[in-house]
């Protein structure tokens, strides 16, 4: 379960860029972080990549599901089964369990900010905070499930990390599955499993006659004597 850990440093990743965009202020720490105005960005690479403060209430790159509390719900479930398929794939491959280390981490981020962030910046009650996102990549307008983007959607470092979790899943699923075909036992001839060749009904034997010996002829050719008792 060492590969925790990973997904421990994702989040972490994730929270300390989310406060330096949004800010922090921790008045007994001594902790002041100024952080972005809502919607201002900063240009990194022109007319191609921002960064850009926005927030939202749905699911990873602003996608909707359900309402907030609906959607927190979810996400709890979903990293509780992700812990367990963890664990229960702790002796396989490190590829699986470091692609659901991946996702791991990318939702426990994102949840982070839905249950906590209302309560930390005094917005809202618990399990009803809103997603903090600010990758900004500047393409041409799309639609997607039936809704115009008018640039690349927003996002932050957990999106990252989930996304980059189920690509290595969708791109190693292949080589996990064969591996464990290999390694599935198969049957072998030996004399300890012998393959039986006909499947004989012993009820039928009475049946089976040997074809009669043809008789054999006399050496001398000549005709038996009879002997006569006087």
């Amino acid at each position: 379960m060492r590969i925790l850990y990973f997904s421990f440093f994702i989040v972490l990743a994730d929270q300390v860029t989310k406060f330096f965009v949004k800010g922090l202020n921790i008045p007994f720490l001594g902790l002041h972080i100024k952080g972005m105005s809502y919607g201002a960005s900063i240009n990194i690479i022109d007319n191609f990549f921002q960064i850009t403060f926005i927030e939202n209430p749905g699911m990873a790159f602003g996608l909707e599901f359900g309402g907030k509390l609906t959607l927190s719900i979810f996400t709890i479930f979903a990293t509780l089964m992700i812990i367990y398929l963890i664990y229960r794939n702790r002796k396989e491959s490190l590829y699986m369990r470091f692609s659901l280390a991946f996702i791991l981490g990318g939702a426990v981020g994102n949840l982070f900010d839905r249950i906590f962030y209302g309560v930390i910046y005094n917005y809202s009650p618990i399990f009803y905070g809103r997603v903090v996102d600010f990758f900004h990549i500047i393409i041409p307008d799309f639609k997607l499930f039936g809704k115009t983007f008018y640039s690349w959607p927003i996002f932050n470092v957990a999106d990252v990390s989930v996304t980059i979790g189920f690509i290595l899943i969708l791109f190693g699923y292949k080589s996990i599955f064969n591996k464990k075909s290999d390694e599935a036992v198969t049957p072998s001839i030996t004399s300890e499993n012998p393959i039986e060749v006909t499947n004989l009904n012993t009820d039928n034997l009475s049946e089976i006659q040997k074809e009669p010996e043809p008789p054999q002829p006399n050496p001398t050719n000549q005709p038996e004597s009879k002997t006569d008792i006087t």
